[in-house]
């Protein structure tokens, strides 16, 4: 039996029970996995200035609900879980746990349950860094992210394994030789989903449900200090990645970090309009014009310079963006904004939207 929740992923905060809808659940899954191929639409044909000269919004779909399962009994020793892969067995209380992505890894820590194991990123500093360093003290690197050295997953005789499909469904069959192994369909867009898979896995829900309200009280404490709901819905918010080895994303609504910003009440313009799958377009150096909005938040994967932001931000078409020239133009860590996806970078991302925006 599962209950089911509005999503945190409307215009303003919702109450906290709806029933999910197949074709949500599947536009969720879709977004999601283009996420991970960081595939862009090209080049949208939308304006995104109205007659008035203000930037006009997005058309932005409702974010999909959210399905929680029922809390497993007390006692039983072992509960079903839901997953991409069919339903699996999991015990009640996992005690050594191994996590394969980012997200696996926000979720987890998010719900109080340090792991014994888990990927690492593609950074320097191994764990993403918005993560705090404490919670992330005696846990076991065991590969990079989609490339997981099994042995290493092994040797930590895991009772629970969390990751999903994209990053490892080829590897199912091993995984589950090694312990009960759960799957989301995909990571990104549909995370707010997958937190509650997660929690229904680690036999949390009671501390997931907690964890989904503060956030949304947060997300309406951040939306009051933008002015309340009327002018964050005014709001134009577009986000930013120069990327390494590839064009620059200007992020749509069905990103994960889309839904935050729709989680407040703002969002994209109209640029990302015809997005495919609403994840993300992709521009030149010399269409960066189209990224302009009320407040751009931009951040860099790779080095400034092999990324193009250098060359870009000094340049005539940045410096003449509109939120450059009235000082709304914020770099953000990309680890935190882009890689991170889960509760509490959320959480902290909101925090530095109040800081640096609610103030100008």
């Amino acid at each position: 039996m599962t209950r089911p929740t509005h999503p945190a992923k409307t215009r303003s905060p919702r109450p906290a029970r709806s029933r999910a809808t197949g074709r949500a659940a599947a536009a969720a899954v879709a977004a999601g996995a283009l996420l991970l191929t960081a595939c862009g639409s090209g080049d949208s044909g939308a304006s995104a200035t109205g007659p008035d000269g203000t930037f006009k919004a997005a058309k932005c779909p409702a974010q999909p609900t959210t399905t929680w399962p029922e809390p497993a009994p007390k006692g039983g020793g072992s509960h079903p879980v839901r997953t991409a892969m069919g339903e699996v067995t999991v015990p009640d209380a996992p005690r050594r746990v191994v996590v394969l992505d980012t997200a696996e890894l926000d979720s987890a820590l998010t719900l109080g349950v340090t792991p014994v194991g888990a990927t690492r990123s593609d950074v320097a500093s191994g764990f993403l860094d918005y993560l705090p360093k404490d919670k992330l003290a005696g846990i076991k690197d065991v590969g990079k992210i989609g490339t997981p050295n099994l042995e290493a997953v092994a040797a930590l005789k895991p009772d629970l394994i969390l990751t999903n499909k994209v990053r490892d469904g080829q590897r199912y069959a091993e995984l589950t030789k090694i312990a009960p192994t759960v799957m989301t369909e995909t990571t990104g867009y549909p995370w707010k989903q997958n937190f509650a898979v997660h929690a229904a896995a680690l036999n949390r829900i009671p501390e997931a449900e907690r964890a989904v309200a503060a956030y949304r009280t947060h997300a309406e404490r951040v939306t009051r200090a933008l002015g309340g709901p009327a002018k964050a819905r005014g709001l134009r918010t577009n986000v930013v990645r120069f990327v390494e080895g590839a064009d620059t994303r200007i992020y749509g609504c069905q990103s994960y970090i889309g839904t935050v910003l729709d989680d407040l009440g703002t969002g994209p313009t109209a640029v990302v309009d015809g997005a495919q799958n609403g994840l993300m377009v992709e521009v030149g150096p010399e269409q960066i014009a189209k990224a302009d909005a009320d407040a751009v938040f931009y951040s860099t994967y790779g080095s400034p310079e092999k990324s193009k932001e250098a060359q870009i931000t000094a340049g005539p078409l940045w410096k003449n963006l509109r939120a450059v020239k009235n000082g709304r133009s914020l770099r953000v860590d990309d680890q935190l904004w882009i890689q991170g996806i889960g509760y509490t970078a959320a959480d902290k991302i909101l925090d530095e939207i109040q800081q640096r925006l609610a103030k100008k």
